[in-house]
């Protein structure tokens, strides 16, 4: 007896709907035109937090902990790849922490984000529709790692932000804009 693993819940309603209402909407031939998310990207800046270029052990360790439960998976470290004076930092010196995601669980990561993370943040009015670059990606920031149910915020040491970016491919930002409002994420509605 083989037991069928059913695919996230978001990747089967953009093969089974979202697709075909890109290539209607957008007038495209052929369905290899439309676009794909590609991948996400997790990214906590670190930089502030140094003290004397070292970093202390529970920030990274919140870091890491917060990322690899959000996520599913372990952050590397970034370190600087140029020293600037007027920010005082070093090269080589830490500066982020990264967690790219693909695959099943970058389609389960979209869906916790879209339907507990989003919902949970405060005075949430809805998100902007003016961050996506020339090639359609969206980058998007979260002042806080409370708005994710994993997080116990009573065994935080101190509270971090974190960027997250939808990365596309074959996209531009109009169709990525009407993909992901097909899936459910909340943007600003235009007020005529």
């Amino acid at each position: 007896m083989t037991a069928t693993i059913d695919k996230p819940r978001l990747e089967s309603l953009y093969a089974d709907e979202v697709k075909a209402a890109i290539l209607k909407e957008f007038n495209l031939a052929n369905v290899s035109l439309v676009p794909k998310l590609a991948k996400i990207t997790v990214n906590v800046g670190i930089g502030r937090f140094l003290d004397n270029q070292k970093l202390k052990p529970e920030i990274k360790d919140t870091v890491i902990s917060t990322l690899t439960q959000i996520t599913g998976q372990r952050p590397i470290m970034l370190m600087a790849k140029k020293s600037v004076a007027n920010f005082k930092v070093r090269e080589g010196a830490p500066s982020a922490f990264m967690v790219t995601i693909r695959g099943e669980r970058m389609w389960h990561f979209l869906d916790r984000l879209i339907s507990l993370a989003i919902p949970r943040i405060k005075d949430f009015r809805g998100l902007k529709d003016t961050a996506f670059d020339k090639a359609g990606n969206y980058s998007m920031g979260l002042t806080e790692q409370a708005v994710w149910p994993e997080i116990n915020m009573a065994e935080v040491h101190f509270q971090h932000g974190m960027n997250i970016n939808l990365v596309f491919e074959n996209s531009t930002p109009e169709m990525s804009k009407f993909a992901l409002t097909q899936l459910g994420m909340p943007f600003v509605r235009d007020e005529e």
